[in-house]
């Protein structure tokens, strides 16, 4: 680790590491400094000019981006000379720009809009009439292309460059006449084309799936944890109930990667960001039922589900043995859906090895060096840290039971025609009309609760939105069958639920339900079983 030194900003002596970039010591002691081009993720090209200051000593103002900490340095980037600069920066960059705040997209989270309110205010002395490039060029699957808005900070090329290597785009020309593109025969459609549009600072980049839908000021920011995968990216779910009719009664409008620095750094995979349309889909089962003797479903409320669902497991495993009764679940259940089912297995008297968490083939996919993992699945080493076996798929038990409990897309379809069968999940799948028992679950924007990544980071899920209908999380769920079984179950909340399992669980032992933003490692590390 590097040494603290002493230095000044803005007139106080501060403390920094040696070496560390002024930029960055400066947002460390609460000051901002302006700046299009940098990028910690990305390095420090220096091309945008923007957060310049005022050091003592030196001829003319230095890039704070481009300048490292030293003992001594004396830094002022709130002084008229760095004013000054910083506001003739910003001409600059808006001597050619658009004036399409009203109808751009980036409106109210802008760094160019921003700046200038802030940094800026100056009276403009260009005279000359503004350059016009290409305005809607679509450059891939998910992003749309202004020429005209882009500042040429190279943000977007140094990811493509840096950080994916598929290297699509690039600054073309010099002067005012240099306009971003992409090489000739290329599309940005890479796994990971959404990140150029977070961190474009202007409305240059703008994503496909969210433009003209709502205002950013519209939408409230929930920190979660993306389940499309065992990396469990670190995300926040912006969803929007002040304006439903904007985006058609659609509550979450996007996903946005939340900086992890040990889990994704500052990105995220298209695959997850566009995952989430699923929580507002037409598939959404708001309630539950049971198929009557005419094969059509019949109402339910919660209680008498939980109710009937009881009952007829009790009397099916005193006739048949609850050996014969299978849980085909997924391995994107939070822990406390799966301490929660522990709990009703151990009361029916059903053997924990009848529990089959199955990734299975169709649940594995392509991985990278990048983020995404194979395991289509975000719990799979939580399900291990609590004692379930991972098996093949629901064949593995095939022939030997007489009713099978299946939650999400575990399967269904394998045992249809089963004395009994229940399906349970926020989105209706093949097979799931023909169980005679429907519960309605919560997506995991709607709930609370952890999840252990594939390297054995407990992490929050956070519910953006509330459950859908009559649709509840798969503890209450499993809780609300225990207690109808004559079972203790004393859990009203997910934060319950985990106090109870991190008491009872050796593997999450002294863990609280208020974990750290970046996570936490399981004490006893990830466990070995939970390889696919």
């Amino acid at each position: 680790m590097a040494k603290l030194v002493k230095f000044k900003l803005n007139g106080k002596d501060v403390e920094a590491p040696e070496g560390q970039l002024v930029i960055d010591a400066a947002k460390d002691q609460g000051v901002e400094v302006p700046h299009y081009c940098y990028h910690p993720g990305l390095g420090n090209p220096g091309v945008c000019r923007l957060c310049v200051c005022e050091v003592a000593g030196a001829p003319k103002p230095q890039m704070t981006c481009r300048t490292a900490v030293k003992e001594g340095l004396d830094v002022k980037t709130d002084s008229p000379v760095a004013k000054r600069a910083q506001a003739s920066s910003l001409e600059f960059h808006l001597a050619n720009h658009p004036l399409d705040c009203p109808v751009c997209d980036q409106a109210g989270e802008c760094h160019l809009q921003d700046y200038y309110q802030r940094f800026g205010l100056y009276k403009s002395t260009v005279r000359e009439d503004k350059r016009h490039k290409e305005k809607r060029k679509d450059i891939g699957t998910w992003v749309m292309l202004d020429q005209e808005r882009c500042i040429q900070c190279t943000r977007c090329t140094r990811f493509v460059d840096n950080v994916t290597k598929t290297h699509e785009l690039a600054v073309f020309g010099r002067g005012d006449r240099s306009v971003l593109d992409l090489y000739p025969g290329m599309r940005l459609d890479n796994p990971y084309s959404g990140n150029v549009v977070d961190i474009c600072p202007v409305g240059a980049l703008t994503d496909k799936d969210f433009r003209f839908s709502v205002r950013a000021w519209y939408l409230d920011r929930t920190p979660s944890v993306c389940t499309g995968c065992a990396r469990g990216c670190s995300v926040e779910v912006h969803t929007n109930t002040k304006r439903p009719w904007h985006t058609g009664g659609r509550r979450v409008a996007r996903l946005k990667p939340r900086y992890n620095p040990e889990v994704n750094g500052w990105w995220m995979c298209d695959e997850g960001r566009y995952g989430y349309k699923s929580a507002d889909a037409k598939t959404r089962v708001k309630g539950s039922s049971v198929l009557g003797t005419d094969g059509q479903p019949a109402q339910l409320t919660p209680a008498d589900a939980a109710a009937r669902v009881a009952k007829e497991l009790r009397e099916l495993c005193a006739d048949n043995g609850p050996e014969g009764l299978a849980f085909l679940v997924s391995a994107s259940l939070t822990n406390e859906d799966l301490f929660a089912l522990k709990a009703l297995m151990k009361r029916l008297g059903v053997p924990l090895s009848n529990a089959v968490l199955a990734p299975g083939a169709d649940q594995l996919g392509e991985e990278d060096a990048l983020l995404r993992r194979k395991e289509k699945v975000a719990n799979l080493s939580g399900a291990a840290a609590l004692g379930f076996g991972v098996t093949k798929g629901p064949e593995a038990l095939k022939g030997k039971v007489w009713g099978a409990w299946t939650v999400g897309r575990a399967g269904h379809g394998s045992w249809i025609g089963l004395p009994f069968t229940l399906w349970q999940g926020a989105n209706a799948v093949r097979g799931s009309d023909t169980a005679r028992w429907v519960l309605a679950g919560a997506h995991w924007t709607e709930t609370d609760g952890t999840v252990v990544n594939f390297s054995g980071r407990v992490q929050r899920l956070r519910a953006a939105v509330p459950p859908l209908g009559e649709s509840a999380p798969a503890w209450a769920w499993f809780g609300s069958v225990l207690r109808a079984l004559g079972g203790a179950f004393p859990h009203d909340d997910a934060g319950s639920v985990f106090a109870a399992l991190s008491a009872a669980e050796p593997a999450f032992a002294g863990l609280k339900f208020e974990l750290p933003k970046d996570g936490v490692l399981l004490p006893k590390g990830r466990p070995e079983a939970a390889t696919a």
